[in-house]
C-alpha cells in the first residue's frame, strides 16, 4: 500500500479542518488515496470537537472553529498537527486508536522519547479542555500528556488527527483551562530542545512507513480535494 504526504502547511484553523475533511470524503469517494499530512496553525486558535457547543464564557472571544472529529477543545499554540485519513480498519474505536497511534509511539521513540497511553476516565467528560486529562486515546511522557488525537469514522473510512505539544505556552493554558494542572502538559522543547520540527515529521514519516509496510509517495491535493476545500471552510468556522 502507497500512502501519500501532504506537503506540510500553515493555514488558518478553518481552512485546516476542511482540508482534513477534503483528506477523508476524497478517500471515501475514492479519488485520492490513503494519507498524511502535517501543519501548523496561523494564529494561536481554539479547536472545538464537533459536538461541543457548551463551553466556559471567557473562552467566547477566543478565535475558534469546530473539528470534524470528537473530543474536547484543544488551544493549538506551539504545536505541530498530525492528520491522517485510512480505510478498511476494522475493531473498536480504541483498537483502531492504538492502530494509528502506533507511528508517534515508534517515532517519539526512535527521536529517544518513551510514551504510552493514558487511561480513560469520567473526569474527561465534565472538563471543557482535551488536555485538562488524559484518556486512552493519547500519549503521555513521564505522566504528562504530550499528544491529544480525536477521531471520526465515515463508512469504513478514518479520520484522525492530534495535536504534538512543541513549545506549549503555560501561562496562556492556564489562563484557559484553569482545572488543569500546571505539570498536566509537556512540549517536546521540554524533552529535547534541540530537535526541530522538521526532526519529528522526518521521525514520525519513517515510522508510518514502518507501522503500515508501506511507501511514503510525496504528493499534493487533488483538484477534487481543493474544490471541496473552497466550499468548506465556512462550515468549521464558530463565533
Amino acid at each position: 500500500m502507497n500512502f501519500r504526504l501532504l506537503p506540510l502547511e500553515r493555514k488558518e484553523g478553518d481552512a485546516l479542518m476542511a482540508a482534513d475533511e477534503a483528506m477523508l470524503e476524497a478517500l471515501r469517494q475514492g479519488v485520492s488515496p490513503p494519507s498524511l499530512r502535517f501543519y501548523t496553525w496561523a494564529h494561536p486558535t481554539l479547536s472545538l470537537g464537533f459536538h461541543q457547543h457548551v463551553f466556559p464564557e471567557h473562552w467566547r472571544a477566543l478565535p475558534k472553529v469546530r473539528r470534524p472529529t470528537g473530543g474536547r477543545a484543544v488551544w493549538h499554540e506551539g504545536d505541530l498537527t498530525y492528520a491522517v485519513a485510512v480505510r478498511g480498519l476494522s475493531g473498536s474505536t480504541g483498537q483502531i486508536y492504538t492502530r494509528l497511534c502506533a507511528f508517534l509511539v515508534e517515532g517519539l521513540a526512535n527521536l529517544g522519547i518513551e510514551v504510552g497511553f493514558g487511561r480513560g476516565g469520567r473526569e474527561y467528560v465534565r472538563r471543557p479542555g482535551c488536555f485538562s486529562s488524559a484518556t486512552s486515546a493519547d500519549l503521555l511522557w513521564r505522566g504528562r500528556k504530550l499528544v491529544g488525537s480525536a477521531q471520526v469514522r465515515r463508512g469504513d473510512t478514518v479520520l484522525q488527527h492530534g495535536a504534538i505539544l512543541l513549545a506549549p505556552n503555560q501561562e496562556r493554558l492556564a489562563r484557559l483551562f484553569p482545572e488543569q494542572a500546571p505539570e498536566a502538559v509537556v512540549g517536546l522543547a521540554e524533552i529535547r530542545p534541540e530537535l526541530s520540527a522538521d526532526q519529528v515529521i522526518a521521525s514520525l514519516t519513517a515510522a508510518w512507513a514502518t507501522a503500515w509496510e508501506a511507501a511514503i509517495v510525496p504528493g499534493e491535493w487533488s483538484e477534487w480535494e481543493r474544490q471541496w476545500l473552497a466550499q468548506g471552510r465556512a462550515r468549521w468556522r464558530c463565533g
